[in-house]
């Protein structure tokens, strides 16, 4: 990544989330910046909310970024800053920013989670061999 440059004009600050994925503060805006390599993190949904520029799939800030807040705090590859008091307005306000502004997304999550709480209650019945 380029240390001075992003999307959204010359970077003031960044703070990494996870390898590859940064979080970006410049001139007044920002979003998140995800590596070629990292993107592969995010589900395919996901993906389609990032738009790619200097080999980056970029997320708006307050916006689209929230996409990948939820995506890494599902994986458990990311957890809230110490310096968020409240970890579950936080996190409340990230589904309600999803919900509101990419329902679709909102509805992919679901699904899968749904499949995936399913997949995992089936393995626990299987008995061992």
């Amino acid at each position: 990544m380029n240390p001075y440059m992003s999307p959204w004009g010359k970077i003031d600050w960044m703070e990494t989330l996870a390898p590859g994925i940064d979080m970006i503060g410049a001139e007044g805006h920002g979003g998140i910046m995800v590596s070629r390599e990292a993107s592969f993190m995010l589900t395919p949904t996901a993906r389609k909310y990032g738009h790619w520029q200097g080999g980056y799939l970029c997320f708006e800030a307050h916006a689209e970024e929230n996409i990948v807040l939820r995506e890494l705090l599902d994986q458990k590859l990311w957890h809230i800053p110490d310096r968020i008091k409240d970890l579950k307005g936080f996190e409340a306000d990230i589904d309600q920013r999803i919900q509101s502004g990419f329902p679709e997304y909102w509805k992919s999550r679901e699904k899968r989670r749904a499949f995936n709480a399913k997949r995992s209650r089936s393995r626990s019945t299987i008995p061992n061999r």
